[in-house]
């Protein structure tokens, strides 16, 4: 619990502030551009005026205007802006010349190429020729298997440009975990990859690619990248098969039909972790508005910056560093691995060399440099105002190693969002302080609150994540879910009319958010109830641990049972030394409450394919819940993990019960 107000971790300089893009729009809108908390405020009680102001703003090119700015309030259900029509593509074309570069194609070996505002129209232009000579219409689904490349990018504008819906998911998902999502939307055609670097090895995806085409009946035709120069296997493919080359090369105009604001876009899904994944569908005009809105103000992107943000394809962050192009700002596709044995500081490296602005990670990768002892200051990162994280909780302990081995010029903007929204609810921006281990705030339109046990908001103290006021990229619906049930019972089933995220957070007495994690993960010993993440922080600051997983188990009889799993660094074991190293860094970094009942070393944590731990599931594991029940494996970077967490939960279990 936070009572008291500290000092800030940084604090941008007023010139920083007042020359910000958010500092802009806040003149504009008649606020002072160096107060954050106020124009906060105005953003959520007014917020008619402020998303018709960030329309006005960025001057959105709509082909009809809108009628009203919020037609509808209730959530679910609320409708906005009717009567506009626009199109994402062509929002995120309009404001690239040329010969401004639009795509920095990079890989894991460090070599990269360039796309130019003219050829990226130009290849938009050619894909949805061929993709209207094949049949694909408005709500029409096409679907990309593809790793984090341009061709992505350009499939998916090609997509929209023709009104149809978009899909992709990265290459180290199997074919049925591909069709698990895919197969669920009936798409019309299928745009793959040959393969993708990784690590240091090419990993061929040619057969893949046909059993995936095989598990889609509906498709008519698959359209083949040569990304990794692998031949062509067509012989087995079920139906038409088309070169990328042919596809895209082609001399056409490029037309974007207008459509209305709440067309669908695109459908991302969830992790899956259980039964099917969700298909959650967001709009065009949602999306434009909630996408500038976060990188033109709150990441200050704009023309002549580049965004750098490591993410596969299947990731909300991918939708995101498309929407760089929104701005008019550089966009960088990377494949391969964020650290690659030949080169682990590759991504520095890049960053440096490309002058990138704005540099997105995760968490781990943070806290997996400081490990290592990679400085990243040994490039010039000089270019580099904003470092971005989202994915888990960031460390206090990652706040002063990125200030030291970056730069203190560089605002690190922790962010916490999710896929539902395809966007943040809080995080930072140029104009606002910054607290160690906290978000600096909620972003704007963000009617951000933390909800008690009784349903009342509360500060100072942990609560549930709510949001009580609608959001433009809040999902029109989920996939197959015609009554809407799904979708309400998924947000809004605990508070009606009120927005659940599922996660556990508190809004402190200075304005800021911490996050706690997911709720249904929180710990609950003896009535207290404890955030993981405040143990993983303790834990994880030490050298000898890589990665940690706290869980707290209800036991049949009534006993609680809280194990904390460690992965030591390499040649480290876990022995009674490190156990009570374990326990000091826990009673000091968060309480005597925190420590657990035993620390068992394990070989891995596992995690979401977005990299988010597996604490629900490995807590039902634990509790002896079939694995088949718990987690679909094709959702988990490494389902083997899974076995062991199973056996370790059915040793305890005959320990306690040997009979």
């Amino acid at each position: 619990m936070t009572t008291s107000h500290p000092e800030p971790f940084f604090t941008p300089t007023p010139q920083t502030a007042a020359s910000s893009r958010i500092a802009d729009f806040a003149r504009h809108v008649g606020v002072d551009g160096t107060d954050y908390p106020a124009l906060h405020h105005w953003s959520v009680t007014h917020l008619e005026d402020f998303w018709g102001a960030v329309w006005e703003y960025f001057d959105i090119d709509a082909e009809t205007p809108y009628e009203q700015v919020l037609a509808e309030e209730a959530m679910p259900g609320a409708r906005w802006f009717p009567g506009a029509t626009l199109n994402y593509t062509h929002h995120a074309l309009r404001n690239l010349a040329d010969d401004d570069v639009a795509i920095i194609a990079l890989d894991e070996t460090g070599s990269g190429y360039e796309v130019t505002g003219g050829r990226l129209r130009c290849l938009v232009a050619s894909v949805a020729a061929t993709l209207r000579d094949l049949g694909v219409g408005q709500g029409d689904r096409v679907v990309g298997y593809l790793p984090n490349t341009p061709h992505a990018i350009v499939a998916f504008l090609a997509a929209a440009s023709l009104g149809a819906v978009w899909s992709v998911c990265g290459q180290d998902y199997a074919p049925k975990a591909a069709a698990d999502r895919f197969g669920q939307l009936e798409p019309t055609v299928l745009i793959a990859a040959d393969g993708y670097l990784f690590n240091g090895t090419t990993h061929d995806r040619r057969e893949a690619v046909t059993e995936l085409a095989r598990a889609l009946p509906t498709l008519k035709a698959t359209v083949l990248v040569d990304h990794v120069g692998l031949p062509e296997l067509t012989s087995n493919h079920p139906r038409l098969v088309l070169p990328w080359d042919d596809a895209a090369t082609r001399t056409e105009e490029l037309t974007c039909i207008p459509l209305p604001f709440d067309h669908p876009l695109w459908i991302v899904f969830s992790s899956g972790t259980t039964g099917l994944p969700k298909g959650i569908v967001h709009g065009h005009g949602g999306v434009v508005l909630e996408h500038l809105k976060t990188l033109g103000l709150h990441s200050d992107l704009g023309p002549g910056d580049r965004l750098l943000w490591y993410t596969t394809t299947h990731w909300m962050m991918w939708n995101l560093l498309v929407s760089t192009l929104l701005t008019g700002a550089t966009t960088c596709t990377y494949d391969g691995s964020p650290a690659p044995f030949t080169k682990p500081d590759v991504l520095w490296e890049l960053t440096a060399r490309h002058r990138v602005t704005v540099f997105g990670t995760s968490p781990q990768y943070l806290l997996g440099m400081a490990k290592s002892g990679i400085d990243p200051s040994t490039h010039d990162l000089s270019s580099v105002r904003v470092v971005g994280c989202t994915g888990s909780a960031l460390p206090a302990s990652a706040y002063p190693w990125v200030r030291d081995h970056v730069g203190d010029h560089a605002l690190l903007a922790s962010i916490s969002g999710g896929t539902d929204i395809v966007s943040g609810f809080a995080g930072s921006a140029p104009n606002t302080p910054l607290w160690a281990g906290e978000l600096s705030a909620p972003h704007l339109g963000v009617a951000l609150a933390a909800y008690d046990a009784e349903g009342f908001p509360v500060v100072d103290q942990a609560g549930e994540l709510v949001v009580t006021r609608p959001m433009p990229s809040m999902p029109l619906s989920f996939w197959n879910d015609p009554d809407g049930t799904r979708y309400h019972d998924a947000y809004f089933s605990s508070y009606p009319g009120i927005w659940r995220h599922g996660d556990r957070i508190t809004l402190t007495g200075h304005g800021s958010v911490i996050i706690h994690g997911r709720s249904d993960s929180t710990l609950n010993r003896n009535g207290i109830r404890l955030g993981s993440a405040d143990i993983h922080d303790a834990v994880e600051r030490l050298p000898e641990i890589t990665e940690a997983l706290v869980i707290g188990a209800e036991e049949p009889d009534g006993g609680y049972w809280m194990p904390l799993f460690v992965v030591p660094t390499p040649g480290v074991e876990l022995d009674d030394t490190l156990r009570d190293r374990i326990r000091d860094a826990i009673r000091a970094g968060a309480s005597p409450r925190h420590v657990p009942d035993e620390i068992i070393q394990v070989r891995g944590i596992p995690h979401t394919r977005t990299g988010k731990k597996l604490e629900v599931p490995i807590k039902r594991l634990l509790q002896g819940t079939p694995a088949e029940q718990v987690v679909s494996p094709a959702a988990v970077d490494d389902p083997e993990l899974l076995d062991h967490f199973a056996r370790l939960g059915a040793e305890r279990r005959s320990r306690r019960n040997p009979t």
